[in-house]
């Protein structure tokens, strides 16, 4: 009885969705800032816009938490995944913002490929969590998120061919530094991708 008066599911799945929208947003506005320095200010800023976006509906869903009785999935596992799409939204921002305070005037191509990586990787999350409403894609689900694993292995794979060149190659000290930071950022982005997957994996398992 006390239940038919409380709010029930909400809507979280929307909520969801929305966010994987900015995070492939973003993620393609910063490979464009990486292969388009000469308009890293605009893409910098479109980056900015995307991430102050999923923040909004990063709290809108801890707030909706806190109003439903029911909810469509266990609420630590709502928490756990929108928190960590943010944490993909912060270090792209965070490569963004590295690229215009250090002054980079140039980027190598392993930087553009892992940008791309990484795009890539945004686009195979935002799949997985359009699909998570419906559990009949279980499969489907799991695929996406096999594929975001094998390009983090490969994210991981460009990096230290990156980092080998780079320290057998580049005399600027400097440009070592920098290009070091934003190479290590942007594998980083890999790597939370990765962490949402197992997320959804573990989501999928429980509720399939």
């Amino acid at each position: 009885m006390f239940g038919r008066f409380m709010p029930t599911e909400g809507k979280f799945f929307d909520i969801f969705n929305a966010h994987a929208e900015c995070i492939v947003s973003a993620s393609r506005e910063l490979e464009l800032l990486i292969d388009n320095l000469q308009d890293a200010e605009t893409h910098k800023q479109n980056v900015q816009k995307a991430e102050k976006a999923a923040d909004k509906l990063t709290h809108e869903t801890i707030d909706l938490l806190h109003k439903t009785f029911i909810t469509p999935l266990d609420r630590d596992e709502i928490h756990k995944l929108i928190t960590t799409m943010d944490d993909i939204l912060d270090l792209m921002e965070d490569v963004a913002t590295a690229i215009s305070l250090y002054d980079v005037q140039s980027v190598t191509s392993e930087a553009s490929q892992l940008a791309h990586i990484c795009t890539a990787t945004s686009e195979r999350v935002q799949f997985a969590v359009r699909l998570l409403s419906d559990m009949k894609q279980a499969s489907q689900i799991l695929k996406a998120c096999e594929e975001i694993d094998r390009l983090e292995s490969e994210a991981d794979r460009v990096l230290r061919a990156a980092m080998s060149k780079l320290f057998r190659e580049e005399d600027n000290v400097k440009t070592l530094i920098k290009l070091k930071a934003i190479y290590e950022l942007l594998e980083t982005i890999t790597d939370k991708c990765e962490d949402v997957a197992n997320i959804i994996e573990g989501i999928v398992l429980e509720n399939a």
